[in-house]
């Protein structure tokens, strides 16, 4: 389970890594679905080998064991980060004003 705190600042834009099970799956959160209810979910896009994978994980599920925030964004102007899946990643720092 994901603690109250943590569940917060999941906000899109945001580089979180997500502990579920052994391996940690690391990547940025293009969207956050249905608020903080019982069926939520948060989408994590991360590029694995040059091929850009996306997972959607809930947001009350006890398989999750930990959820650590690596990078917040400076800005992001938009709920949903769709247009992510097209962009470069120099595009993706430079709009959301993340640094490396």
């Amino acid at each position: 389970m994901i603690h109250e705190d943590t569940a917060k600042k999941i906000k899109p834009g945001a580089e979180v890594r997500v502990f579920e099970g052994t391996t940690p799956f690391r990547g940025i959160v293009i969207a956050r679905k249905h608020g903080s209810e019982a069926g939520a979910t948060f989408t994590v896009r991360a590029i694995v080998s040059g091929i850009g994978v996306e997972k959607v994980f809930p947001l009350h599920s006890p398989a999750i064991t930990k959820v650590e925030i690596v990078k917040s964004p400076k800005k992001a102007h938009r709920a949903k980060l769709y247009w992510v899946r097209k962009a470069s990643g120099a595009k993706i720092r430079r709009r959301l004003g993340v640094s490396t």
